[in-house]
């Protein structure tokens, strides 16, 4: 997983960002942590996990963990909400946790676009957000008079949360 000083270690340098949507608002991830997009599919759900693990699914001889990334967020009305629409998608990314590499799906409603942001674009999370929240951010940019949140999965993925549920090896 790579910072957010390597990632814009040029203040001109451009970032491609994978972007979609989760409950109206614009969030993503870069380019260089997603392995692919895929259809939603149904879902093998797991005991005893919290609820924004939403279940397992096996891509291609690998069973990959898939979590409902608007519930990881504690976005509100995810959390009201069980069923997903047609346009809803499952991000394959390509992450590290523990030091090793790991694939891991994210269920979002919608893909939107792949966008180029100016590295002099993406700029901190706001001081006001709470500490956990702003952890998942490496940055917002502004597009298109919107803010865009920039997630830092990594920083997500070796979190407290998810390691008590990563299993060991």
């Amino acid at each position: 997983m790579r910072t957010m000083a390597e990632l814009v270690s040029k203040r001109s340098e451009m970032l491609q960002v994978v972007c979609f949507l989760l409950d109206g608002d614009e969030y993503g991830v870069p380019i260089a942590e997603v392995k692919e997009t895929i259809a939603l599919r149904p879902l093998t759900p797991l005991p005893l996990v919290p609820d924004f693990i939403a279940g397992v699914i096996n891509l291609r001889g690998e069973v990959v963990a898939v979590l409902d990334l608007g519930r990881l967020l504690g976005l509100p009305s995810r959390m009201r909400r069980a069923a997903f629409g047609p346009d809803a998608r499952i991000v394959i990314l390509r992450v590290t946790s523990g030091g090793r590499p790991a694939s891991a799906g994210l269920l979002v409603d919608r893909l939107s676009e792949v966008r180029h942001l100016d590295g002099e674009a993406l700029r901190p999370p706001p001081a006001t957000a709470p500490g956990e929240a702003a952890a998942l951010v490496r940055g917002v940019a502004r597009v298109d008079d919107r803010p865009l949140a920039v997630l830092d999965l990594g920083r997500a993925f070796d979190s407290e949360r998810i390691l008590r549920f990563r299993r060991r090896a």
